[in-house]
């Protein structure tokens, strides 16, 4: 097992822990991973997919993960992740390697780049926005989803206690 994914799956954990300050989903099925990924034209790395594997999407201390999910009133539809991120490349042109993960609260999108992947198949996580390109290179969060997404558990997990 890769850090990546022991990381996320102490994330994992972590939410299902904090059920005062997070919700989840129930884990998506192979095939809704599948079909984003084929929407996409992209495939998740390890620790993302892992993710949408256990919970499909989440939110912990406000801070929310976009994941794949379908509601009843939606049927079929996926939302989340591959909607989003769908979305983005419409309306303002997000490049096709970007895969969308969370809101940053400021604007920015904070991404996953496919184009990116080290030798374990995750990407690094980087914030996007429609001035990225102009600025050049993308802030980057950390070098994989397992990593980013424990820190920020962590980070509301510990401001929850602080302020309670």
């Amino acid at each position: 097992m890769t850090a990546a994914v022991e990381a996320v799956d102490e994330f994992i954990d972590l939410v299902r822990a904090s059920e005062d300050i997070a919700n989840h989903a129930d884990g998506c099925t192979p095939e809704m991973i599948a079909a984003a990924e084929n929407d996409l034209g992209l495939k998740f790395p390890p620790s993302y997919r892992r993710l949408l594997e256990e919970l499909g999407t989440c939110d912990i201390g406000g801070t929310g993960f976009l994941g794949v999910y379908q509601t009843e009133a939606g049927g079929d539809r996926l939302w989340g992740s591959s909607y989003e991120t769908l979305d983005a490349r419409v309306r303002w042109g997000m490049p096709h390697p970007l895969i969308a993960v969370e809101y940053d609260g400021m604007g920015g999108t904070v991404v996953l780049d496919s184009s990116q992947p080290d030798s374990d198949g995750e990407y690094p996580v980087l914030v996007w926005d429609v001035e990225a390109a102009a600025r050049g290179a993308m802030e980057v969060l950390a070098p994989d989803f397992g990593t980013y997404a424990l820190g920020e558990g962590r980070r509301v997990v510990q401001a929850s206690h602080d302020c309670g």
